[in-house]
C-alpha cells in the first residue's frame, strides 16, 4: 500500500503526518524550536510516542527533513510514500484547490512571498529537499487561501482604485485548511447547513475568525496579507494605515525594517514587552500582561462583531486551534464578551474540555472543535490523485 506524507514547513518549526491511502493516520509529528533549541517528538496511530532533543543550538529545514524521513524510515520500513502534500499559505487568485507542484507553478508561488513573509519561503524551499529524497512522488501544494476563494466580490474589497484592484490587491483570507476542516467536522454534526451561521475563531500564534454560512466562507479577517485581524503573538493586526506613512515617511523607517516591526516584533509580545505566548501572559500578573490581555480579548470580540454583522446574526461559535482548544480562560473571556449575542457559557463544561461549553439557556451554540489541517491536506491530495 502506498502513503501520502504531509509537510508544514514554518520558520521555526516542521510538522509532519503520514496517512495511508484510506486516509487512516500512520503517524504524526514536529521538530520545533529550530532556531534555539530544536525538539522533536513522533505520535503514531497506536498511541506510542518518541522524543528527542537536539545537542546543537540550531537545526537547518534541510536537516530537519532528513532527520524526519530517517525516523520514519526506521520507525516504518514498509512505507511506500506516493505523493508529499505542502502547505502553502498564499495561493494569490490562481491556487484555489491542491495543485501539482510544478516549475512554472513553484516560480508563481515565489512571487507571492512578499505578502506573507513568515510563511511562504518556507513553505517552497522544503519543495525542492523533498523531490531529492522522493524524485517519483508527486509533490501537491494545499493553500491556505483556497477555502476563501469563492466568498461573494463584495467580501475581497478594499477602498483601493480599481486598476490596484484589478492587480490583485483584494482580501485573500488565511487559515483555510483549518476552516475547511472544521467545516467539515460542522457538516457531520449538523448536516448540510453545517450549523447555519457560524463564527469560527481560528486562536494561535497566528488567529483569524470566519463567518461560515452552511459551511462555505462568506468573510474573515485576514486580508491580503495575514496581518490583518486580531492582535496575534508577534503580529500587529488591524492596525490605521497612517502609522506604517507616519513610520516610514516622519521617522525614516525603511520598508524592510517595517515588515519586521509588523510580523514580527509586535503584537502581544510587543505589547506585554515580554512574550507572545498566551499561557505565559495569563500567568503574568503584571499591569503590562494583563493589559495585553485585555487588548487581546477586545480586538476579537471586534471582529466578532464585524463578522456577525455580515451574516446578518450568529448561531454558533466555535473555538479552534492552540489558543482555542485548550484555553479555557481566554474561551471563558470572549465568550463572556459576547453576551450581547445571546451567548450564556457552561463554565464547568469549559473548564473540563468538553466540546458544547453553551449553557442550557444561551441563545446561540458555542463548541470547542479540535482542527486537524494535516487530515484537511490528505484529503484534497486524495482528491487530486483520483483526478
Amino acid at each position: 500500500m502506498s502513503h501520502l506524507l504531509v509537510l508544514n514547513a514554518g520558520s521555526s518549526s516542521l510538522k509532519f503526518a503520514v496517512f495511508d491511502r484510506a486516509l487512516a493516520e500512520i503517524c504524526r509529528g514536529a521538530i520545533s524550536a529550530m532556531g534555539s533549541a530544536p525538539r522533536f517528538q513522533l505520535e503514531t496511530a497506536d498511541d506510542q510516542s518518541e522524543k528527542h532533543a537536539f545537542s546543537g543550538a540550531s537545526l537547518s529545514m534541510d536537516d530537519a527533513l532528513a532527520y524526519v524521513l530517517k525516523r520514519l524510515a526506521d520507525r516504518f520500513p514498509n512505507l511506500r510514500i506516493a505523493a508529499i502534500g505542502h502547505r502553502i499559505v498564499h495561493g494569490g487568485v490562481e491556487f484555489t484547490k491542491p495543485a501539482v507542484l510544478t516549475s512554472q507553478t513553484l516560480a508563481k508561488l515565489r512571487e507571492l512571498e512578499p505578502l506573507a513573509p513568515l510563511h511562504q519561503p518556507y513553505n517552497l524551499a522544503i519543495v525542492a529537499e523533498a523531490q531529492k529524497h522522493f524524485p517519483d512522488a508527486v509533490q501537491i501544494g494545499c493553500f491556505d487561501t483556497a477555502f476563501h476563494a469563492n466568498r461573494p466580490k463584495l467580501q475581497k474589497l478594499y477602498g483601493l482604485p480599481r486598476a490596484l484592484i484589478d492587480e490583485g490587491m483584494i482580501s485573500y483570507g488565511f487559515h483555510g485548511l483549518s476552516f475547511q476542516f472544521i467545516s467539515g467536522q460542522l457538516r457531520k454534526r449538523f448536516g448540510c447547513e453545517a450549523g447555519g451561521k457560524v463564527i469560527v475563531l481560528h486562536l494561535g500564534s497566528g488567529s483569524s475568525l470566519c463567518a461560515m454560512q452552511n459551511g462555505h466562507s462568506l468573510a474573515t479577517t485576514m486580508g491580503f496579507s495575514p496581518l490583518d485581524g486580531p492582535v496575534m503573538a508577534t503580529r500587529c493586526g488591524t492596525i490605521d494605515p497612517g502609522i506604517l506613512l507616519h513610520l516610514m515617511l516622519r521617522k525614516g523607517m525603511q520598508p524592510q525594517a517595517v515588515e519586521d516591526l509588523l510580523y514580527r516584533k509586535s503584537g502581544l509580545a510587543g505589547l506585554s514587552g515580554t512574550s507572545g505566548d498566551m499561557q505565559s501572559l495569563l500567568a503574568d500578573t503584571s499591569d503590562d500582561a494583563q493589559e495585553t490581555l485585555d487588548y487581546f480579548v477586545l480586538s476579537v470580540s471586534r471582529q466578532i462583531g464585524a463578522l456577525a454583522a455580515s451574516m446578518g446574526g450568529v448561531d454558533h461559535l466555535v473555538f479552534t486551534a492552540g489558543i482555542g482548544e485548550n484555553s479555557a480562560p481566554v474561551r471563558a473571556r470572549l465568550a463572556n464578551a459576547a453576551g450581547w449575542l445571546g451567548l450564556e457559557l457552561n463554565e464547568a463544561a469549559n473548564d473540563s474540555g468538553a466540546v458544547d461549553i453553551a449553557d442550557k439557556n444561551s441563545r446561540i451554540g458555542c463548541l470547542v472543535l479540535k482542527t486537524n489541517e494535516e487530515l484537511a491536506m490528505a484529503e484534497g491530495m486524495a482528491t487530486l490523485l483520483e483526478q
